[in-house]
């Protein structure tokens, strides 16, 4: 995908997220799910969502990883993994460090989706840990310009 096509893809991924009515909502289920869909997400038949940080590093479970080792209800799967491949006292932002992102290519990314026919593309910039995708002074050393890949991912 030449320079220009790729700027104009990314253009109308961007102007999408630009609300186009002055209807208001309040906070409130019913409010909210009265919401129309808009039409470029509901007509388009592929879509891609990326789901993408601290928790590929040990690369088992899900974004959820962390809540798999430590949570209420552990995934003995998770724990024996973890007991298995690394040391007793480590812990889940230590993994932080470990997230390089050495494989991190916007232009090809953008060029396989555009191929793949995706007509939208949603990376997730935060996850529930906290951790951003971008440098952020209120995720002081837990984003992803202070600790691991030190550059802005979105």
């Amino acid at each position: 995908m030449n320079s220009f096509t790729r700027a104009i893809f990314v253009a109308v991924v961007c102007c999408s997220f630009v609300p186009f009515t002055k209807e208001q909502y309040t906070p409130d289920w019913t409010s909210l799910d009265s919401r129309p869909l808009p039409a470029w997400y509901d007509e388009s038949k592929i879509g891609i969502f990326i789901h993408w940080g601290v928790f590929s590093v040990p690369s088992i479970s899900s974004e959820w990883m962390w809540w798999s080792w430590k949570g209420n209800d552990p995934s003995s799967e998770v724990v024996a993994f973890m007991n298995k491949n690394y040391p007793p006292d480590w812990t889940y932002a230590d993994f932080a460090a470990q997230f390089h992102a050495e494989f991190y290519n916007p232009n090809e990314w953008v060029d396989i989706f555009a191929a793949s026919g995706a007509k939208y593309i949603v990376l997730t910039s935060k996850h529930h840990e906290g951790f951003t995708m971008w440098p952020s002074k209120y995720s002081f050393n837990w984003n992803a310009m202070d600790v691991g890949p030190k550059r802005d991912l979105l």
